[in-house]
């Protein structure tokens, strides 16, 4: 598991790096709209129900604020995984520039063909979360332990298939997911549970991909192993 602590690390000492800061900050410009979006939704469906009469209007009324709250950052999630399919390049290209100079241009999987499987991802996501959701509510426990295992998957999956396709035929890309199916789900789940953690949530789109370009480019060791 050091490839894992040596991905989430690495992206942390390039947060000053000026290669790296362009993506970060549309990565955080796009993920607070897109947060604030989600929270004005969950706050305008809470306040058409609470509009209305009897127990289900009064009980709108007095869980609305958390509603608003947990409403928008549960469905954040499927949200930042279709925004990262708008940063992989750049951020992939800013982390290979620092720290693994030298390699070949990119020849893998056409960006349409890459942003085409993170919005499929994305919207399996989505569905799955809705799905998801009023168990959470019922019983939180076990909706947030739910969540958070599908989350890790599809956004282990998602970001490492991204990455991974930029170099690598589809194929060739899949098979490697698969070889190292346990440092990507490992690393979808520490991803997934910041991306439920406001504040550091907004920014999981691009240190998110940087880290999985990271696990991408190293051994299980945690040691460099460049790909062309």
């Amino acid at each position: 598991m050091r490839a894992i602590a040596t991905s989430l690390v690495l992206p942390l000492r390039q947060l000053t790096h000026p290669g790296f800061r362009a993506p970060l900050l549309k990565g955080l410009g796009l993920s607070i709209l897109a947060f604030a979006g989600l929270a004005w939704l969950a706050d305008w469906g809470v306040g058409v129900l609470a509009g209305g009469e009897g127990w289900l209007a009064t009980l709108a009324g007095l869980l609305g604020g958390a509603l608003v709250l947990v409403g928008a950052i549960w469905l954040f999630v499927p949200v930042l995984l279709a925004l990262t399919s708008l940063f992989v390049d750049e951020v992939a290209e800013a982390v290979e520039r620092r720290f693994y100079p030298g390699l070949p241009p990119a020849g893998g999987a056409s960006l349409p063909a890459q942003v085409w499987a993170s919005l499929r991802m994305s919207v399996r996501l989505l569905a799955l979360s809705l799905l998801i959701l009023p168990l959470g509510l019922v019983a939180p426990p076990v909706g947030v332990v739910l969540f958070w295992a599908v989350a890790a998957v599809s956004m282990g999956y998602g970001l490492f298939d991204g990455v991974a396709q930029r170099r690598l035929p589809v194929a060739e890309a899949n098979a490697l997911r698969r070889a190292r199916r346990t440092e990507v789900l490992a690393l979808g789940g520490v991803l997934a549970a910041l991306a439920v953690v406001p504040i550091a949530n907004l920014l999981v789109p691009v240190l998110g991909t940087a880290a999985m370009t990271h696990l991408f480019h190293r051994r299980p060791d945690g040691a460099p192993a460049p790909r062309g």
